[in-house]
């Protein structure tokens, strides 16, 4: 069974909704800005640097609808799915439409719960001395709370649940609802994911790993020094062909195929051996040839390691036919969304397939032998059917999207 994209909606530093969003891109215009927060007058409880944070979250739209007694339940990250979500449906025209009651799924992917409501609770503990936290710390912090919210929001009964695999876990998510809809199990999925990490123990958590730039994200580039936190939500509404066609809904393109490995080697040190065997996967699955003119939505998050062992799976993959494939990477305008990554960055690949037009690299400085992959160093024509979106978790946990123009 053939399953497509009809929705799509998201939020992070490049702005709320997919227009603004791809507008920026194209712009070349990033959401990395220097950023600083700080927690009452403590010295010690403060940190800066250079972050993708969402700047004005507006949540009108999700409050008229459901009220503004709801949105006070809502972790930034239960916030920022349900705007994301709420553009997605509203885009499929499936809001209120009985198909939510009866034969939709929702499938989220974070890599950590409500990170705010924890330090709050942790806050009123150690700094604060009240003895007590909110009543609804344990609702508004857990994982699955963005997939109950969205459930409850939207009247969706069927299947809903979070998937947690760190930088894979939404498009895992993706992956996962796609053959749930092949399998005739569902026929409608809301899917995507999200982060809202930009906290204090989220941030020194990062600094202690030494994976953190200094100045700003330069994915696959000499002089690169690291990642930079983002944060946002991206959601998509998956459809059977059949049921889009039957309702005349517009449709993005196609959800093809997935590839997904484990590297069962290391914690944090990617084995390309793993991504190699993701991207053929998702080829296959897809049946896509390798050397078939691709778009690749890559992990490419800047650090020194993990761009250089992407680039070994991608030339392991693919050899020769690279020549064939126009990489870019977005985490250089919107940053590291950790669990929301995924979807991001599978929304945007999408938007540049349809368009026929590329997003360029930002923070490019110059040519790193380990890192030669063909690069749109500016908004660069692509006129290729094919698409593939590449996540490459901690752990070793891969996920690879494949998608195909309609």
């Amino acid at each position: 069974m053939r399953v497509v994209i009809t929705g799509l909606g998201c939020v992070s530093a490049l702005g709320q909704g997919v227009n603004p969003t791809w507008a920026a891109l194209i712009e070349g215009r990033s959401g990395i800005v220097p950023f600083s927060k700080s927690y009452g007058d403590h010295p010690g409880l403060q940190f800066q640097g250079p972050a993708a944070p969402v700047n004005g979250l507006d949540l009108s739209g999700v409050a008229a609808r459901f009220g503004a007694k709801a949105m006070a339940s809502l972790d930034p990250l239960a916030a920022f799915a349900a705007v994301a979500a709420l553009e997605a449906l509203s885009d499929a025209g499936l809001v209120d439409d009985p198909v939510l009651d009866t034969r939709t799924a929702i499938l989220f992917g974070a890599g950590s719960g409500g990170n705010a409501t924890f330090e709050e609770g942790f806050s009123r503990i150690y700094d604060r001395k009240l003895g007590s936290v909110h009543p609804l710390t344990i609702p508004k912090s857990m994982i699955s709370a963005p997939a109950a919210q969205l459930s409850m929001m939207f009247g969706v009964r069927g299947l809903a649940f979070t998937i947690s695999s760190a930088c894979s876990s939404s498009a895992h998510a993706i992956g996962e609802a796609m053959h749930m809809i092949r399998a005739g199990r569902t026929d409608v999925a809301l899917v995507g994911g999200g982060e809202a990490a930009l906290t204090l123990g989220s941030w020194l958590s990062w600094t202690a790993l030494r994976a953190m730039a200094p100045d700003t994200c330069r994915p696959f580039s000499a002089g690169r020094k690291g990642l930079v936190l983002g944060e946002g939500a991206a959601m998509l509404v998956l459809e059977s062909y059949e049921h889009a066609r039957a309702r005349g809904a517009t449709i993005y393109g196609e959800l093809a195929g997935m590839g997904a490995s484990s590297d069962a080697h290391h914690l944090t040190m990617p084995n390309p051996a793993g991504s190699e065997a993701a991207l053929r996967a998702a080829h296959a699955d897809a049946g896509i040839p390798l050397d078939a003119p691709t778009l690749i939505s890559s992990h490419g998050t800047g650090t020194v390691l993990n761009d250089k062992a992407e680039t070994a799976g991608m030339k392991a993959a693919y050899g020769a036919e690279m020549r064939d494939k126009l990489v870019i990477a977005t985490k250089s305008t919107h940053g590291h969304l950790i669990g929301g990554g995924g979807a991001l960055e599978f929304l945007i690949g999408l938007m540049a397939m349809r368009n026929r037009l590329a997003p360029p690299v930002l923070n490019w400085l110059e040519r790193d032998p380990d890192c030669d992959v063909p690069l749109a160093l500016e908004p660069t024509p692509f006129n290729g059917d094919a698409l593939i979106s590449s996540s490459f978790a901690f752990g070793g946990l891969n996920a690879v999207l494949a998608a195909k123009r309609v």
